[in-house]
């Protein structure tokens, strides 16, 4: 297997990713639209740049090419021109946080011209992209096989990563897995809120570090919500109270309305999040502060 991989997309999770493929002593080639930001790659960890998707074509057989772009028509007009580029047998990887049905799409449009496809959801924010994250791969288990080794440099520990059979399968668990936290980022927030205006002057970051101290909740997103509340304060007055919200929350509750499963709680805290806009509040801050720490969202509050 040649470590040689071609990155579209530079932007925080593509830059951390890049950084730890160098360190593993991966051949990278970047693309931006940024090109400071191509430049500051090259010449920090000895990335190799490129002008245009065109420039990937010299790259030797089979070609790996991660995609780190928007969702939606974004990554249709990529892979357009990469499909007068690449040759049979190559390897694209959509690393964005795409619909699942559109990498089911993908995957056949790309299976008809001869390429391989492998769709990946990425759970850790940008520390994972730089540390090692969590990885949900889908999509050609030829492709897999041949380029594991690619995986388990970018995975925690080498270890978090598994493959789910069949184009758009990764893109779909990393899509229920933002559900889920939707859900469980809700109850803390919500939680918090309680605790802030109960009649015991509750210190909520010694509340914070007792939960994550060995209690049933101990967790990662408990121990973002304290950090968080360290960082701007127990009233997070610099923390806006409408939270942002990409597409993953509405597609896993639209998907569990097709498939029959009710997702009340999933359901709420999506409605909880596109209300917030209209309705800010101390849970929306809780939240949007949950964001800012794993994601870096902006979260200011521009009142």
């Amino acid at each position: 297997m040649k470590k040689e991989i071609a990155f579209i997309g530079l932007g925080k999770m593509g830059d951390g990713m890049v950084r730890k493929l160098r360190e593993r002593d991966w051949n990278v080639r970047g693309l931006d639209k940024n090109t400071e930001t191509v430049q500051k790659l090259a010449t920090e960890v000895g990335m190799m740049s490129l002008s245009a998707l065109s420039e990937i074509g010299t790259m030797p057989a089979p070609r790996l090419v991660w995609l780190m772009v928007p969702a939606g028509k974004p990554v249709d007009d990529v892979l357009a021109e990469l499909s007068a580029v690449l040759e049979k047998g190559d390897i694209v990887i959509d690393g964005g946080n795409s619909f699942y049905k559109d990498s089911i799409r993908r995957g056949e449009e790309l299976a008809a011209k001869g390429f391989r496809f492998i769709d990946v959801g990425f759970s850790g924010g940008p520390a994972g992209a730089r540390n090692g994250g969590c990885i949900m791969v889908g999509g050609d288990k030829s492709a897999f096989d041949e380029f594991e080794p690619l995986f388990k440099d970018l995975a925690k520990d080498g270890t978090a990563y598994k493959f789910f059979p069949g184009a758009g399968a990764g893109h779909f668990v990393k899509m229920i897995h933002n559900g889920i936290e939707y859900g469980m980022m809700q109850a803390i927030g919500e939680g918090v809120e309680v605790l802030k205006k109960a009649p015991f002057n509750v210190n909520l970051i010694d509340a914070m570090e007792i939960y994550n101290n060995g209690s049933v909740i101990e967790s990662r997103l408990v121990g973002w919500t304290l950090s968080g509340l360290q960082k701007h304060g127990e009233n997070l007055d610099a923390i806006s109270g409408s939270i942002g919200h990409s597409g993953e929350g509405e597609w896993t509750v639209k998907t569990a309305k097709e498939l029959g499963v009710p997702v009340p709680v999933i359901e709420a805290s999506f409605n909880f999040r596109v209300e917030s806009a209209e309705k800010p509040s101390f849970t929306g801050q809780v939240v949007s502060v949950q964001r800012n720490e794993f994601g870096g969202h902006d979260v200011a509050n521009k009142k």
